[in-house]
Formats: C-alpha cells, structure tokens, sequence
C-alpha cells in the first residue's frame, strides 16, 4: 500500500510500505477514507522534532474497519469509525478517569514501528478502546466525513483548551492563535455558551473563519499592541478564559498579560523554544490559573460527535486544501508556507 514518509526536513515521500495485518486479537486494521496534515506534524517537517529516516507520519484519520482480532467486540469489519491522535486501551486507570493521553498502554500513531494515520490502512491496537464508530451512511457525504475528521484532534484539542480556560455562559474568552486548533477552540467556546469571544489573528482568511465560528471581536496585532488592543475591548481587565493554542514564549506571554485576575489559561499549543512565557508571580500575584496539555480526544469524541452530526457545529472549514494520498508532500509544502490552514487528504 502507499502511505507518507518522512525522511529529513522537507523530504517527505509516499511509498510503497507493507500492508498492516492483525498482529493481536486486540488489533483492528482500518482502511482510510479521510486523513489530514497537522500543525504539530509542521514541526518534523522542519526538523524541529526528530524521526528517523523512513518513518510514517499521520495521526488524524477516518475509515472503514477491514478486519478485527479475536477479542474486538466494539467494531467489526464493514463499520465506519474514527480514531483519535492517539491509541489507548480503555480500561487502564487514566482511561478510565478520562485522560487517555496517559494510558499505560498507549501510543501515538506514526511513533517507531507503528502506522501513521497519512496512508492506505492503519493497524489500530486496542481497537475497543480507541475507535468510536460512526454512521454507515455518513461514508458518501463528503461534507460530513470532513467534519466527523476534526473528532480526530483539532476539533477535541479545541474543546480542551476551552475547557481548561474556563469557558462558559457569559464568560470572555480570548484565542491566541488562528490556526485549525485555535478556530476549533473559538467554535468550542461558542458552543460552552460563551458570550464574548476575542480571536487573535492578521490572517484575514482565518479571521473571517473565527467569526463564522462565533468570535464578535478580532485582534490584529500581536505582543504588546495585542494586549493593549484586548484590554481596550474589555474594559481593562482582560478576558475571563484565554486559549493559548501556539506554543511559543511570546503566546504565552500575551495569553497571561490579556487574563483577567482570577481567570485561567487553557493552553494546548505543543511547546517549542526555550522559554516559557510564564512568570509565576504574576500568575500568583494575580489569582490566574493554568491548565490544559495533551488533549485526550477520545474521552471527547461520545460528547461532541451528536453536535457534529446534527450540524450544531461545522468544524470543517478549517479543511482549505484537498489532496489525494500522491499529493501529501504538496500539502506539507503548503502549510509550512502558511498557504494552505490544514490540508485533508483523501483515499477515494
């Protein structure tokens, strides 16, 4: 089958790997109908996060299950499912308490060894822990199968950090960053019940999404100018909830300076750089909390999913780019040059 390999700072290739087979009655293989390029894969990309030459990229996906270990009782062969960023048992401790991120026995796709999700089939470990099945029917509505795709990690990821920022009736919100996850999380805000929502972004493509997602203001300028600028908006004392979705020091430095006192920060851009961002006696000083790390999507994924199939939400707009699995390298391209927000990909 042909699936995408990285093998040096923008040298991604697809080739021609081995198909996955079932090597545990716990496995399931899934054939893909939908993947998509993620911002955190940008940083392989780059050679920013190491991977060994040869090795598959991809976690975000959608399929149809093509065969099942003995002890799979959830899914069976024929179902439409969706897989979250990572795989994880279900039953261990951290499952059960909902932070599956922190499964002891689970892992992130495209690690040493392991499928990524940017290829023809993907073998799935723990299959009844880590799939959550979807409408058969869903399968021909191409609309839908983008949408159902962010269940994956952007539209989850969103909601966490909205979550741990404290986002709820009558609260302000803040996004620093426009990207798919920080959208995703002005989309997640809006649906907490949000009554104010501050997307920071220049990007007027990706400004104009944040409003359709539900943002009333939006902030243009970035450091000091941006805290200025959000200040201004909120009378002076900053937003209830900030999401901090980018991951460098000066992210985090703006999401700390635009918190009210007494509010929190719900952070989930992945770090990157020396520097925090964090002054620990302003956070004191100040009451602000902060929460956030590793989305565990897949205790999510039951919440969300009923919303994104009635069409309360749309996350699927974050998608500005279709290519077919011969075109994934294009679509690394194209992200890295800030052309394209998030590319799906497509198998058929």
């Amino acid at each position: 089958m042909r699936a995408t390999t990285i093998h040096a700072p923008y040298d991604m290739r697809v080739e021609d790997v081995p198909e996955p087979m079932v090597k545990l009655p716990t496995d399931a293989v899934v054939r893909v109908l939908r993947a998509c390029i993620c911002g955190s894969d940008l940083w392989a990309y780059r050679g920013e996060a190491a991977r060994e030459p040869g090795q598959r990229i991809g976690h975000e996906f959608l399929g149809v299950v093509e065969e099942t270990g003995s002890e799979v009782s959830t899914v069976r062969r024929g179902d439409l499912v969706v897989a979250p960023f990572m795989w994880s048992d279900g039953v261990c401790d951290y499952c059960r308490e909902g932070l599956t991120t922190s499964c002891e026995h689970g892992g992130f796709w495209g690690s040493v060894g392991y499928d990524g999700g940017q290829g023809e089939a993907v073998r799935v470990p723990f299959a009844d822990g880590t799939l959550v099945q979807l409408p058969k029917e869903a399968a021909s509505d191409d609309h839908l199968l983008s949408a159902l795709l962010t269940l994956s990690d952007v539209l989850g990821t969103g909601h966490h950090a909205a979550l741990g920022a404290g986002a709820r009736p009558g609260a302000t919100v803040a996004v620093v960053g426009d990207g798919a996850v920080g959208l995703c999380a002005v989309l997640a805000a809006k649906r907490l019940g949000a009554e104010r929502i501050i997307a920071l972004g220049r990007h007027e493509v990706r400004t104009g999404i944040a409003r359709r997602f539900g943002a009333t203001d939006v902030v243009a300028e970035r450091g000091d100018a941006a805290v200025e600028a959000v200040r201004e908006l909120t009378g002076g004392q900053g937003a209830h909830a900030v999401v901090e979705a980018v991951g460098t020091e000066q992210s985090m430095r703006t999401a700390v300076n635009i918190t009210r006192d007494g509010g929190a920060i719900g952070f989930v851009g992945v770090p990157h750089g020396s520097g925090t961002g964090l002054d620990l006696s302003v956070m004191f000083d100040r009451n602000i909390a902060l929460r956030g790390g590793v989305a565990p999507v897949r205790a999510y994924i039951p919440d969300l999913l009923p919303d994104v199939l009635d069409g309360t939400i749309d996350p699927s707009p974050v998608f500005d780019m279709t290519v077919g699995i011969e075109g994934v390298p294009e679509g690394y391209k194209a992200m890295d040059e800030r052309t394209a927000l998030k590319v799906l990909v497509t198998n058929g």
